[in-house]
């Protein structure tokens, strides 16, 4: 499994029970790039060489930044840092669209409360999911694991990607190949309710009012 840390990650949105997606993109502002840039005027990389990616980084972000093919070559679509010789080298001159969606699965529509095994509901959406897949020329799958803040730090880390592990064991079992998934747990650090939820004692109303944070997030690049 190769793992992306450190990153934010997302771009169709699978919402409720159908497959109704709807983009959720946010878009730096004009001239930023998605990228960590030093006081040099280059890319901060950390020990291992990597690119440090900002909170506006996506698939489709880095696709349209300067630096992405430098940094994210192996997730991009070929197309984009191969192009070939001549007008047939843009993806609209040779008919090709890229196609980059990003769903927001509730993990309480996929696994039990406090659990990482999918239900049989979640299955079913993940079988959409993979349909969808074979229409598309895929080039990545990233799932991303979130929590609720009920708990310690390192249980829901833990649990975010236990979570996006299991999309990833289901979906490579309907024949996605498996160099194609990546996997990331954000743990409780990226919650979408903001202070919406008050309290801290793991009661009935809290467990409901912090849903929309326990969810898992699947972004699919290719090209059509």
């Amino acid at each position: 499994m190769k793992k992306i840390a450190k990153h934010s990650l997302v771009a169709v949105l699978f919402a409720g029970l159908g497959f109704a997606a709807q983009v959720q993109a946010q878009a730096p502002a004009a001239g930023t790039s998605v990228y960590a840039i030093d006081a040099r005027g280059v890319v901060a990389r950390d020990n291992f060489g990597d690119c440090w990616r900002t909170g506006y980084w996506s698939p489709a972000a880095a696709a349209q930044d300067p630096n992405g093919c430098t940094c994210d070559k192996d997730i991009l679509p070929k197309e984009v840092c191969e192009p070939k010789a001549g007008a047939a080298a843009t993806p609209a001159a040779a008919g090709v669209k890229p196609a980059a969606e990003k769903i927001t699965l509730s993990a309480d529509a996929l696994f039990d409360f406090n659990k990482a095994t999918l239900r049989p509901e979640g299955k079913a959406k993940l079988d959409e999911l993979a349909e969808k897949v074979k229409q598309i020329k895929l080039e990545v799958i990233i799932a991303v694991g979130h929590a609720d803040r009920i708990g310690t730090d390192a249980y829901n880390q833990k649990l975010s990607e236990k979570r996006a592990a299991s999309v990833k064991e289901y979906l490579v079992g309907k024949g996605v190949e498996a160099n194609r998934v990546y996997t990331e747990g954000k743990g409780k650090k990226q919650p979408v309710t903001g202070d919406k939820c008050k309290g801290s004692k793991k009661t009935k109303a809290l467990i409901e009012c912090l849903q929309p944070d326990r969810r898992v997030e699947i972004e699919v690049i290719g090209t059509k």
